[in-house]
C-alpha cells in the first residue's frame, strides 16, 4: 500500500533585526501562496536567537507588515529563542552517534589557522583538527564547541525547485559549529531542527541561502539515520531582487520596510501584493491578479531564475489602477488619516469619484483633495499665480457675474453658462477655466472644474472666485 504524500507545509522565518523589507515580504507571500495553492499550512517562525539585534519593535513591525499584506498563518508563531533546549538535545544525539564531535580549539588557535590560510590564499574554513582526536587529549574543564562531522569526499546534490540541479563538493563544507562553548545553538542547527519539528516540507527562501542548504542537509541526513522520519525538504531558492539599475537592492533603490510604502508612499496593500507577486513570478501575460486568482495560479514553476528588478514607478502605476478600483468609503478613511485635523468626510466622499481618477498613491489623493478644506484666502502655488496674470482677474469678475445669475448649480448647467460667456468674449474655454481652477483650488491641477464648482457649493465657489477677481465698479 503506497503512502499518500505529506500535506505541504511552508514557513516564513524572518530575523527581527529591522523592518519587514521588500525581499522578505515577497518571500512571505510566495510561501503563503504556495501553501494555500496546495491546501497546506503556512507557518511563521521568528528567528530571534541574536538577542543583541532582535528587538520587540522589530517583531511588532514584522507582524504589522504581514497583517497589512493580508498574510495569515495556521498556527501561533514559533520563537526560535524559546527552543534552545530542543536544539541542544539534537546536538547531543548527533554527538552520541558520532555525527558530531567536541572541538577544544581556542579562539587564538583558530585565528592563527585563518591567518595562515589567508597567507597561503586558501579558503577560510575550519581544518578539522579535533575531528578524529580523543576528547581526553584536552585538559579537564577546557571549554569546547560541538561541531558537525560533515561528509568527506564526493558531492552533495540538490534538485532545487527554482534553480534546478545544483551540486557542491563535500570538501567545500567545513565542520561547522552546532553548539557554542556556552552551550547555545548556532543558527545553522536551530533552523534545521525547527524546520523538522514544524513539519516543513518545502523551504522557499532567497537564493542567498542556497549554500546553507548544503550545510544543513548533513544534519538532516544524520538525524534521519539516527531516528528516521527526518526527510529532506524540497528546496526552492528564489533569486534576489535588484534595483532598477541591475545592482543589488539597497535603500537608494527603495529597499525599505513595507510600512514605509504604506505610510510614506501611500501604497495600497493589494497593489503591493500584486507587485510582489509579479516580481520574479509570472503566468502568461497576466499583470493584475486578485488574491484568489493568485492562490489558484501560483506554483514554483512560474518563478524565474534571474534576479527581478524593483521599479517604484511601476509599483505606483499599478497602485493607481488599484486606487481607481478601490471602494470610495475605504479611500476616504485612508485619506482622512493623512490630515492632521479632522475634515468633512462627507465632502471627501462626494469628491472621491473625481479625485481618484488621476492619483497614483494615497498622498496624491490627499493632496488633490486639500482644496476642498482650504480656508480663504487660498494659498496659491507659483504656477497658479501665473494663471492669474494679464486679463485673468478681469475675466474672473465676468465669470463671477455670470455664475451668480445661475440657479441650476449642476456641472452641466455651470459648463453651459461658462461656455456661453467664453463665446461672448471671443475666448477659448481654457482662458476662463484655468483662472477659475487657480481661484477655486490654489493649484493648476484638480478634478474637472465644473465638478469642483459643484463640490465646493455655490456660496464657497463664488466667494473664492470673487477673492481673486479684479474689483468691479461697485467695489
Amino acid at each position: 500500500m503506497s503512502l499518500s504524500p505529506k500535506p505541504v507545509v511552508t514557513r516564513f522565518a524572518p530575523s527581527p533585526t529591522g523592518f519587514l523589507h521588500i525581499g522578505g515580504a515577497r518571500t512571505a507571500l510566495f510561501n503563503w501562496l504556495f501553501a494555500r495553492h496546495h491546501g497546506g499550512k503556512a507557518l511563521l517562525r521568528i528567528e530571534d536567537t541574536d538577542r543583541k539585534r532582535s528587538t520587540p519593535e522589530a517583531i511588532e513591525a514584522i507582524f504589522d507588515g504581514l497583517e497589512w499584506l493580508g498574510l495569515d498563518y495556521d498556527e501561533e508563531p514559533v520563537f526560535q529563542s524559546k527552543r534552545a533546549e530542543r536544539h541542544a538535545e539534537v546536538a547531543a544525539k548527533l554527538l552520541a552517534a558520532g555525527h558530531a564531535y567536541k572541538c577544544f580549539a581556542t579562539a587564538e588557535e583558530l585565528e592563527e589557522m585563518r591567518a595562515e590560510q589567508r597567507a597561503n590564499k586558501q579558503p577560510i574554513r575550519y581544518d578539522g583538527r579535533w575531528r578524529d582526536r580523543d576528547p581526553s587529549e584536552a585538559k579537564p574543564g577546557t571549554p569546547f564547541t560541538v561541531r558537525l562531522k560533515t561528509p568527506r569526499g564526493g558531492t552533495t546534490e540538490i534538485e532545487d525547485a527554482v534553480q534546478g540541479k545544483v551540486s557542491v563538493s563535500n570538501d567545500e563544507i567545513d565542520d561547522y559549529v552546532l553548539l557554542r562553548a556556552d552551550g547555545s545553538p548556532t543558527y545553522m542547527l536551530a533552523v534545521v531542527v525547527d524546520d523538522h519539528d514544524m513539519g516543513c516540507t518545502h523551504i522557499i527562501r532567497g537564493d542567498d541561502h542556497l549554500n546553507n542548504a548544503f550545510r544543513q542537509l548533513p544534519v538532516i541526513r544524520a538525524m534521519n539515520e539516527i531516528e528516521g522520519d527526518w526527510p529532506d525538504p524540497r528546496y526552492a531558492h528564489v533569486p534576489l531582487i535588484h534595483g532598477s539599475d541591475g545592482a543589488k537592492l539597497s535603500k537608494r533603490h527603495g529597499a525599505l520596510g513595507v510600512e514605509a510604502y504604506r505610510d510614506d508612499f501611500g501604497i495600497l496593500s493589494e497593489a503591493m501584493n500584486n507587485y510582489l507577486l509579479r516580481l520574479g513570478w509570472g503566468h502568461g501575460d497576466r499583470e493584475e491578479l486578485t488574491r484568489q486568482e493568485a492562490i489558484e495560479l501560483f506554483d514554483l514553476s512560474g518563478v524565474g531564475k534571474s534576479p527581478s528588478r524593483f521599479d517604484l514607478k511601476k509599483l505606483e502605476n499599478l497602485n493607481g489602477h488599484y486606487i481607481r478600483e478601490a471602494d470610495d468609503d475605504r479611500l476616504v478613511e485612508l485619506v482622512a488619516e493623512r490630515y492632521e485635523k479632522s475634515i468633512d468626510r462627507d465632502l471627501l466622499a462626494a469628491a472621491m469619484p473625481f479625485l481618484k481618477t488621476r492619483a497614483k498613491n494615497l498622498n496624491e489623493l490627499a493632496e488633490g483633495a486639500r482644496f476642498l478644506f482650504a480656508q480663504r484666502p487660498l494659498a496659491m502655488t507659483e504656477k497658479a499665480e501665473l494663471l492669474l496674470d494679464g486679463d485673468a482677474r478681469l475675466n474672473l469678475a465676468r465669470v463671477h457675474e455670470a455664475l451668480s445669475r445661475e440657479n441650476d448649480w449642476t456641472s452641466e448647467a455651470l459648463e453651459a453658462t461658462t461656455k456661453s460667456l467664453a463665446e461672448t468674449l471671443g475666448l477659448g474655454l481654457g482662458k476662463l477655466a484655468q483662472p477659475m481652477r487657480a481661484a477655486l483650488t490654489g493649484t493648476t491641477t484638480s478634478p474637472g472644474i465644473f465638478d469642483v464648482l459643484v463640490l465646493l457649493g455655490r456660496d464657497e465657489s463664488l466667494a473664492r472666485i470673487r477673492a481673486q477677481a479684479a474689483p468691479t465698479e461697485d467695489e
